[in-house]
């Protein structure tokens, strides 16, 4: 309640500071505005504001000072914001097909990724997103790719994940991707992994290298493998309702600013892993509590032979065509 009352007062004094905007843009979203995601929704406020001369006014609001991750897609809905960039894990109750980015393996690199996202297969997804809710997707942010972690066994081949039990978000696509190699998948809510590592509850996991570092969990697992065997990010989403309102030169504005603040949250992603990286390898040598391990290129080609036998079970949902556009995709 004292977040609600919290936000509503913010709202109400910077919408005075707005005199003299034409159009009011509240964006909300639940990171600090020191992340790579924060930081570029400072930068789409000051390039909206410039690219339009100060006839849309821009409020960010970070650190769920709104809402919260569960309320920000019904508040965008209501046009109580109108714009957010939640995870893609938010999307699969009303767009199932966007589970296509859970599939393992399934990006040969971060160049392949970004040709899907920004591709014919990226667009169809976003026309899917479109048609619900009252929502304009817009373009896809970076959180990273996954990679494996484990305080029992290192993870460098299939045969390795056997009877180890994983942590992961609910999503069955990551339910068969475990199974898939005789691991045993976990459904834990995020605040819980930790403790659910130290304590055994379970044995390894998945995330970006983001997740891994802040959340400290270098220190309950004995090794971490940069496999990048599948893909985190976000989509950044406006109010329907909001974007019609806009005249057209404000619209290619808005735009032409969107794709300026996705390049630089997918720079300001590649320059945060980097330093995390370089902070873990530094921590590995001086603690001797971590292995860290790249997989090569036969291992890669191992693990995507196991893992592509899912993908069939997932024609339905996802849709066949997609997924093999996607592999397809130069």
């Amino acid at each position: 309640m004292k977040r609600s009352i919290f936000g509503i007062a913010a709202a109400a004094i910077l919408a005075t500071s707005s005199f003299g905007a034409d159009y009011v843009m509240k964006i909300s979203h639940v990171v600090s505005s020191s992340t790579p995601k924060g930081m570029a929704a400072d930068y789409l406020e000051k390039r909206i504001e410039e690219l339009t001369a100060g006839k849309i006014d821009v409020q960010v609001f970070p650190n769920s000072q709104l809402y919260g991750d569960a309320d920000e897609m019904k508040a965008l809905a209501m046009n109580n914001v109108q714009l957010i960039m939640p995870s893609l894990s938010k999307f699969p109750s009303i767009v199932p097909q966007i589970q296509l980015f859970d599939l393992p393996f399934l990006f040969r690199d971060k160049d392949h990724l970004y040709k899907v996202m920004d591709g014919e297969v990226g667009a169809k997804l976003k026309s899917y997103v479109d048609a619900k809710k009252q929502m304009k997707a817009f373009d896809y942010w970076d959180a990273g790719f996954k990679h494996f972690s484990s305080s029992k066994k290192a993870i460098l081949n299939p045969e390795d994940a056997k009877g180890q039990k994983f942590r992961i978000q609910s999503s069955k696509v990551l339910e068969a991707q475990f199974k898939a190699v005789g691991g045993n998948p976990q459904i834990l809510p995020f605040s819980e992994v930790y403790s659910a590592l130290q304590q055994g509850v379970v044995d390894a996991t998945e995330n970006p290298l983001s997740n891994f570092y802040t959340k400290k969990f270098n220190e309950v697992q004995s090794s971490l493998t940069l496999s990048s065997h599948g893909y985190l990010g976000y989509l950044v989403v406006m109010n329907q309702q909001f974007w019609d309102k806009l005249p057209k030169d404000l619209q290619e504005k808005v735009s032409i600013a969107m794709k300026e603040a996705t390049e630089f949250e997918r720079k300001a992603t590649e320059e945060d892993d980097a330093k995390i990286m370089a902070g873990l390898k530094k921590y590995a040598e001086e603690s001797k509590r971590l292995e860290i391990f790249e997989l090569n290129k036969e291992q890669i080609a191992n693990w995507r032979k196991v893992m592509e036998v899912i993908y069939p079970e997932f024609y339905d949902v996802i849709g066949e065509d997609l997924i093999k556009k996607a592999i397809e995709t130069k």
